[in-house]
């Protein structure tokens, strides 16, 4: 009882975290843009999207499912992913209004899908090996 209590506490804390990094960033954009002379860029408007839907919709599944609760490597690595893309979209964006780009902002985004795709690597391997031990349970 008390393991799936502190787990339950851990979801509601990462939870709350992407929520209020998605709000973060969305109040971020919008005084960034009453700030900008009209000059607009999508990245800076849209960057709160991957805290909310990377970040805060997974938990938010995986709880309404009764999903297995990702370990710490896993949650590590998605939230470095997350934060790496959104800080790439605000990069990019604050380039764009700017008026410039650079080629280093690409960085942003291969390290943020490296690591949600491990993130869903590491994930995946431990709900296999966390079926194939029921699975072995199960025939003896």
């Amino acid at each position: 009882m008390f393991t799936s209590d502190t787990e339950r506490k851990k979801q509601d804390r990462l939870l709350l975290a992407d929520l209020l990094l998605a709000l973060f960033c969305a109040l971020f954009g919008g005084v960034y843009e009453a700030f900008s002379h009209e000059v607009y860029s999508y990245w800076m408007i849209y960057a709160f999207a991957f805290p909310l839907v990377l970040g805060a919709l997974p938990l938010l599944v995986i709880r309404m499912t009764g999903a297995a609760y990702p370990n710490r490597a896993v949650r590590s690595a998605q939230h470095a992913g997350v934060a790496s893309l959104t800080v790439g979209s605000l990069v990019t964006g604050a380039l764009e209004i700017y008026g410039t780009t650079h080629p280093l902002t690409i960085v942003y985004w291969i390290a943020g899908c490296a690591l949600l795709l491990a993130a869903a690597a590491i994930y995946g391997t431990a709900l296999l090996r966390r079926a194939s031990q029921r699975s072995a349970a199960a025939s003896r």
